[in-house]
């Protein structure tokens, strides 16, 4: 969980938008939502593009209820024998997309409940909603977190994060591992590019290139017409889970980006990040839509959802004013740009601060998600917009103990250290592995 600290005169200076009210659940009929996205209707039942919209800066959303919802969609989607599930990493630990990627594992068979009461009551909410049981069949599960450039997650994270039921399969030797480890130098293929004129507006011409969108190889063989028509079984599903948040590269985190970078390559991440990087961090922050976005919009329609069967589970988590403890404040299950709109309009009223006055001192403290510089730096641009012209920052980091995540960008932040935009572009003339 992040939050943002902002001073209002900032938010003024840069016109960040206000948002709307939080909607709720939108309710479609099959054939309806076939018209409108100009396909023919089957006898295959597919639920609306935006299933579940629940959320607002005082909603507190219950373990049971998240879990009943995702079994509604999973029901309206029907029996799969491919399921291919891509949540966040550690470092999205509290994002809750641990505990959803164990309830969808829960609804295919594919690991028992760790939780028999809750299983309980759902599958009791299921019945009384005539909503149908979970599929008899066990299908294939794999499950490839969204890592990045960050390190491979260790079993005890993965125990802390999906559950022991999950954890055990990873060390099974009667089993394969659902887990797949992405590489994001070698496990990646380019299915396409965005204009070089879209590159070239984010980068105030700067940068006059396509980019590359470029997905992990398991997830691209999951396209529809690598699938057997003539079969009675649906297509592979890839369910994408996380959490919409503020964030410092794309404005708001996760929705395609956690396919582009999450799962994907080194050209397309180092390109996206560089962008954000040059655009310029403080006109992205809290910016759902910005020139960044639209270029990865544009590789998702143009590509993914011609191609996937792909659909987002996204949270919104926030504080709760009372407790202090953190919650889910929001639920949004669709397969195109409205749910993670959405989601971003909620993230905007419960994850950022506006401060009255710009403080002359402000002190951060990192938990043990923070072990690099990479990730830490957080506390610097998530307060920078906020802390007075000359003021203090003291940021507390036990646990940092490197600079980059990867091995080959922890060199290369060694080699040339933190020197601010101008010295990084004139050693770029000069260094070419930078």
């Amino acid at each position: 969980f992040i939050s943002v600290q902002l001073h209002k005169k900032f938010d003024e200076e840069n016109g960040a938008n206000s948002a709307p009210q939080v909607q709720t659940k939108t309710t479609m009929t099959s054939n309806e939502n076939n018209k409108n996205n100009g396909t023919t209707a089957s006898n295959t039942t597919q639920p609306p593009s935006l299933f579940c919209s629940i959320g607002s800066p005082e909603t507190s959303l219950s373990n049971e209820t998240v879990q009943q919802k995702v079994n509604e969609f999973l029901s309206a989607l029907g029996p799969r024998r491919d399921v291919l599930i891509l949540p966040p990493d550690f470092t999205r630990f509290h994002s809750q997309a641990g505990m959803i990627t164990r309830f969808v594992s829960e609804y295919y068979n594919f690991t028992k409940p760790e939780n028999p009461t809750t299983s309980t009551a759902n599958t009791a909410a299921a019945a009384a909603s005539s909503s149908p049981s979970p599929p008899a069949s066990v299908p294939k599960l794999q499950i490839i977190p969204a890592l990045g450039t960050h390190a491979p997650m260790t079993h005890s994270q993965i125990d802390l994060m999906f559950g022991k039921e999950l954890a055990s399969k990873t060390n099974d030797p009667d089993v394969e591992n659902p887990f797949v480890v992405h590489n994001w130098r070698e496990d990646v293929v380019t299915i396409g590019h965005a204009p070089a004129t879209m590159v070239s507006e984010a980068t105030y011409g700067m940068v006059h290139e396509p980019w590359p969108a470029q997905l992990n190889k398991l997830v691209w063989e999951r396209r529809k017409d690598n699938h057997d028509a003539s079969s009675s079984d649906l297509p592979p599903l890839v369910l994408s889970i996380g959490q919409v948040v503020p964030h410092e590269v794309m404005g708001m985190a996760n929705f395609n980006k956690n396919l582009f970078v999450g799962v994907g390559g080194v050209e397309a991440i180092n390109l996206s990040h560089f962008i954000g990087a040059v655009h310029g961090m403080e006109k992205l922050m809290g910016r759902g839509q910005n020139p960044l976005r639209s270029i990865l919009n544009y590789a998702s329609e143009t590509f993914l959802q011609t191609n996937l069967d792909l659909w987002y589970i996204l949270t919104v988590m926030g504080t709760n004013d009372k407790t202090g403890e953190v919650e889910i404040k929001g639920l949004y299950i669709g397969r195109d740009e409205e749910c993670y709109n959405l989601a971003c309009d909620l993230s905007l009223k419960v994850n950022f601060n506006l401060l009255e006055k710009s403080p002359k001192k402000m002190v951060v403290y990192l938990n043990e998600e923070y072990h690099s510089t990479w990730l830490g730096n957080k506390s610097i641009y998530r307060t920078r917009m906020a802390i007075d012209d000359g003021g203090e920052l003291v940021v507390l980091a036990p646990w940092v103990e490197m600079f980059g995540e990867d091995g080959h960008i922890d060199e290369l932040i060694r080699k040339v250290g933190y020197v601010g935009t101008p010295k990084i572009m004139e050693e770029m003339g000069k260094d070419e592995d930078l």
